[in-house]
Formats: C-alpha cells, structure tokens, sequence
C-alpha cells in the first residue's frame, strides 16, 4: 500500500506528497481513508487567517481534515471494538482521560486534548492514517462513509440543541445558515422544534434551509432580522436563540430576540470584539450558555443518521476527489454564497 497525504506548503497551496505508511500501536487502528469533508477551520488555515494563533513559520507544511470516515484495514492487539473491514467515523479530538474534565464527562474540555488538524497535529487528508480505537465508532451497512464523515459537524448541532435543551413544541431562531447553522437546524428539529427560523445573508443558504424544515426564514441582508423575527413571532420572540454563524453583529441580535425566560446559545466562534445588551437578557430572565464542540454525541449522530432521522448527506453542495483537494478548498473557500458543505473523496 502507498501512502500519500495532500500537504500545505504555503497559504492556499497544496501539493500531494508521498508520505509513510502509519505506524499502528496496539490500541490503535489503521484506516483507509474514504471521505474528508471541509470544515471552516480547515477553511481558515487554508486563506492564512488561522496564522493569528498558529504562527506560519511553524504551522508549515501542514495536513488539514478533521472530519473523518474511512474502513479500518489494521488493528493492534489491545484493540476489541472494532475489527479490520468494519466501517468508522472518527471522532477528531482524543482527551487525556485522566483530567477533572475527563472523569467527569466533559472530555472536550480537557485542556490536553489531541485534536486532529491543530498544530502541531497533523489532520487526516490522507490516503491511510492510524488513530486511537476508543474514537472511532463502527457505523451500520446503511450509512456511507461520507455520512461518516459529517457526525463531526452534525455533532456540533446536536451538542448545541441538547445544551439549549429544545424540544418538542420548541421554537428557535439560528442565525446563520452555513453548515453549523443548518446541522443546528437539522438537529432542532429531530428534537421537536416545531417553530425553526432561520437567518442568513445569501438566498442559497436560506433555500437549503427551508429544503432541511425550517418554517421560516430572513434574509437579513435585504431586511431588519430582529423586526421581522418580532413580527413573525407576535412580539414574542423564542425560547432558544442559537449564534451560529460567528458574527458580532448576530451576537449582539440574541438578547433582542431571545423570548421571556429564554436561552440564549453562542455556537459560533467570535474573534472580535462584541457588543451585547445584558439588559435585554436580564430584564427577561433569559439565560446564556456556550458550548465548545462536543461530548458523547457521536453515538446519538450515527443512530439519528441511519435511522433516517436526520438527513445529513443534504447539506454536501459540492464533491471532489483526492486529487483535486486544492479545487475543493478553493470552492468551499471562495463561494461561501453557493457552497455550503464541500467532502474530498479519498477513495
């Protein structure tokens, strides 16, 4: 078997290289890699904008991809939960295990996590890679790898519905309708949402949006969000707000929206500075609640995927092969108004 890896040499340039076939340990297992889906943080290394926190001088040359399906072709000898031929998903962070945060369950706090496409860790666009048994989950004959490959972004939704604890008779707002925005929205509603609206700047978002069960939508481009949100909800607002799409203007939005007694979920990752009303908040006894990634939800995404729950495969807009990553990044980078999600066939 030959390896090959589709490596960063310098911002938006990949080059396909030789690479060595992974070594397993024995509580690891081998995978061929079948799909890689693009995440915005890939995204943000690609267009130089992650050099802010990575230095380029010492992120160079870099392997991107976290989000992850493949079949396993090796195991080592400790391992037991899955077997060579088994199809994965691959959850992309691996905790310590030993931390407070661990041992309590909230393993993506743990401040050692070894997190795929992180520097100084390498990411997965390869051909073959060796990762640790406990993070990879067996998906069932009905699902694709590609599906696989989507629990990553899907989980990020389902951790941020369970957290604004939606369900049914639920009503949400989700600012934002790129992927985040719309696993959110798909997540919602497997939960009982039965009012979702969402907002977004481009009519191909909120289209998809409305394709994937939103009730409603706002392009808040062309339109006041927050009246129009006012109007369609009799002055209430909702019960959960979820910031999606990492804005400081969308922030700011939430108080305003969030109904009496509310929640109000900031998913998205803000960098600047943001202005925010805590008197709208207390004045209606909302509450206000982050999450960061995900914890015990890659079960829960490929049982609500093969039972045909949720959907996932609908928010993929785009598809290449291996070979043509750098046109893949280069779509999911450059045509954020038509692209939503773009996956790399590996094999």
């Amino acid at each position: 078997m030959k390896n090959q890896a589709v490596v960063m040499t310098d911002t938006r340039v990949f080059e396909i290289q030789d690479v060595p076939m992974p070594e397993i340990g024995d509580d690891e297992v081998g995978i061929a890699v079948k799909d890689v889906s693009i995440c915005g943080s890939d995204m943000h290394f690609f267009d130089g904008g992650a050099y802010s926190i990575f230095p380029k001088e010492t992120a160079l040359p870099f392997v991107l991809g976290h989000e992850v399906g493949g079949e396993v072709y090796a195991v080592g000898k400790n391992v037991k939960n899955v077997k060579i031929g088994d199809r994965v998903a691959v959850e992309p962070g691996v905790p310590c295990g030993k931390c407070d945060y661990c041992r309590s369950g909230r393993y993506n706090l743990c401040p050692d996590v070894v997190f795929l496409a992180t520097p100084p860790v390498q990411g997965a666009l390869k051909r073959y890679i060796s990762y640790p048994a406990h993070s990879v989950y067996t998906i069932p004959d009905n699902m694709s790898t590609m599906e696989a490959a989507l629990c990553e972004p899907l989980s990020v939704g389902l951790s941020a519905v369970r957290t604004g604890e939606v369900t049914v008779g639920s009503s949400v707002v989700i600012l934002g309708g790129g992927c985040i925005g719309l696993c959110t929205l798909l997540a919602a509603k497997a939960y009982g949402a039965t009012r979702i609206i969402v907002t977004d700047l481009f009519d191909f978002h909120l289209e998809k949006a409305l394709e994937l069960g939103a009730t409603d939508v706002v392009n808040s481009k062309n339109e006041d969000a927050v009246a129009k949100i006012q109007e369609l909800t009799g002055g209430k607002g909702v019960d959960v707000v979820f910031e999606t799409a990492g804005s400081p203007y969308t922030a700011a939005q939430t108080s305003e929206i969030v109904g009496r007694g509310g929640t109000i979920i900031m998913v998205g990752n803000i960098m600047q500075e943001t202005p925010f009303s805590f008197r709208n908040m207390y004045k209606k006894g909302a509450t206000l609640k982050s999450i960061f990634r995900y914890c015990n939800t890659y079960p829960i995404a490929i049982q609500a995927i093969a039972s045909g729950r949720i959907d996932v495969k609908k928010i993929v807009s785009a598809e290449f092969d291996f070979e043509h990553s750098q046109a893949a990044f280069e779509e999911a980078t450059d045509n954020k108004v038509n692209c939503v999600k773009a996956v790399i066939h590996v094999e």
